[in-house]
């Protein structure tokens, strides 16, 4: 199950780390490996339909160590989108607390 909500919930949190400021791939997984399990070969796929979607915008800096890194920005249309997204969110959290509540509800009921 943590597999599948991972999936569902990835998206936002990238935007949302992009929202604090403007990374290169490998520092996105750095950062989100700090409370998820996240690979690269996960990050580039999603960072390249992230892009299609508009949601983020790339540009290229120069390194002393090696190539250039290709770091991404949030546009405006990914902070929109994050915003969404953390209301769904918010409202799932919600709904599934609200089940969860009335189940255990219930088994306080029937243990009485």
């Amino acid at each position: 199950m943590k597999t599948q909500l991972k999936k569902g919930t990835l998206d936002m949190c990238v935007l949302a780390a992009l929202a604090a400021g403007d990374s290169y791939a490998y520092e996105l997984v750095s950062i989100l490996s700090r409370s998820m399990e996240v690979s690269e070969g996960t990050m580039y796929p999603l960072m390249r339909r992230l892009q299609a979607e508009a949601w983020v915008s790339t540009y290229l800096v120069e390194s002393a160590s090696g190539p250039s890194r290709k770091y991404y920005s949030l546009t405006a249309a990914g902070r929109q989108q994050l915003v969404l997204m953390q209301q769904e969110w918010q409202e799932f959290v919600a709904d599934v607390n609200s089940v969860l509540q009335l189940a255990a509800g219930q088994t306080k009921g029937e243990a009485s």
